[in-house]
């Protein structure tokens, strides 16, 4: 019984001093068009999926409309090649319906 004791209890230690995942954060007003077009899929995703929802909150919407979701994103690189020195924001600002 003490061993299944002590067993546990270390079980239980070696779980809380297991080391956290760490966390990135990402300045979103910092993001240019290059530094966006450098990114892997999986967070170039993150970050379009932040975008929508951060410009339609601003502009108090509650439905995404599916048929431009594809749209936007296409304006957004084109727009992204020709200045790719602009900022991302600017970029879905001016671009994203």
């Amino acid at each position: 019984m003490s061993r299944n004791l002590i067993f546990v209890g270390v079980v239980a230690a070696l779980a809380i001093a297991a080391p956290a995942t760490a966390q990135v954060t990402i300045e979103m007003s910092q993001i240019t068009c290059k530094d966006f077009a450098s990114y892997d899929a999986d967070t170039k995703d993150f970050i379009g999926n932040w975008m929508r929802g951060y410009f339609m909150s601003k502009n108090n919407l509650t439905v995404i409309d599916s048929r431009y979701v594809k749209r936007n994103t296409e304006k957004i690189e084109r727009y992204c090649k020709k200045l790719p020195k602009a900022s991302l924001m600017e970029a879905v600002q001016k671009n994203a319906r």
